[in-house]
């Protein structure tokens, strides 16, 4: 009834009738003036034989959600669940749990005061891993979505945490603490954003966006075992500038393309290193770091 109220009220109990607990309802209707109220439909009355009706509520049933709860678990190996390739999956991230794992170690061993040159090897060891881990999982087929998000996660543990530690047990004793602290927090930032970046970004087959945290690691863990005669200033803006190298859109090219270069390019180094290998690797870090802005002036040319 359009701008009309409906109220419902008890009637008084009549006793003297025998009809003791009975409730009758009736209908009052009062215009209200005002726009019309949406009323909600009116519950079904259900008629009893009895002399007696009960008074009790029925309770209504709750609703239920009847949507599935699919989608919530994904599988971690996509494709079918078969025992070989189960073991495969499993092989693979053995590996990067083990890269993990010896991230964690060369912490330890760089925070107790044992050899940093251990801790730096450890590092080596995380690097060969995390390399391993990913061409097993192309060869073997198991390469899955899960296996790239632990390996994110284990290169940042690796690589963006435990480097910088053991560059700072290194650096510690010959760098002041005010020039040291920053740059080797400069690394575990840097390569969380280059991390971050590499997962969302689109995939080049050539070059890399920025020098890679395993490579960068990599350079760390080798400076800290071969220890170049050059002052510890000069090592904490070093360790800047790799960091910083991470997170430059600089094109690098990957160890793949850098193989295909004229044999004595790859062969020159080799021969130096003979003569003076910290020489060389420095000439060799410094040659990569610079390749990166002349491809991209090449490239913008």
């Amino acid at each position: 009834m359009s701008g009309a109220t409906t109220l419902i009220l008890p009637e008084r109990r009549d006793l003297e009738a025998g009809q003791a607990g009975q409730v009758r309802l009736r209908r009052r209707v009062r215009a209200v003036p005002g726009a019309p109220v949406a009323l909600p439909p009116a519950a079904p009355v259900r008629t009893s034989t009895s002399p007696v009706a009960s008074t009790a509520p029925v309770a209504q049933a709750a609703p239920v959600d009847a949507a599935p709860a699919a989608g919530l678990a994904i599988p971690l190996l996509p494709g079918e669940p078969t025992l070989a390739r189960r073991l495969r999956f499993l092989a693979v991230n053995a590996c990067t749990v083990s890269s993990l794992l010896l991230g964690m170690s060369a912490i330890f061993l760089a925070l107790n005061g044992v050899s940093v040159k251990w801790a730096a090897l450890c590092l080596i060891a995380c690097v060969a891993f995390d390399g391993l881990d990913g061409a097993l999982a192309r060869k073997l087929g198991v390469a899955s979505p899960f296996g790239a998000q632990m390996d994110s996660l284990a290169d940042m543990c690796s690589f963006g945490i435990a480097a910088p530690v053991v560059v700072y047990a290194w650096l510690a004793g010959a760098a002041p603490a005010w020039l040291a602290m920053p740059a080797c927090a400069m690394v575990a930032v840097c390569a969380a954003i280059r991390l971050a970046r590499f997962n969302v970004s689109p995939k080049d087959g050539r070059f890399f966006c920025g020098v890679p945290t395993t490579m960068v690691a990599a350079v760390l863990a080798l400076g800290t075992l071969i220890e170049p005669a050059i002052p510890a200033e000069a090592r904490v803006a070093a360790v800047a500038v790799l960091a910083l190298a991470m997170v430059s859109s600089f094109p690098y090219a990957k160890i793949a393309r850098l193989l295909r270069l004229p044999p004595w390019l790859l062969v020159l180094p080799a021969v130096s290193a003979l003569i003076d290998y910290r020489l060389t690797f420095a000439s060799v870090v410094v040659a990569y770091l610079v390749s990166g802005p002349l491809v991209w002036l090449r490239q913008r040319a």
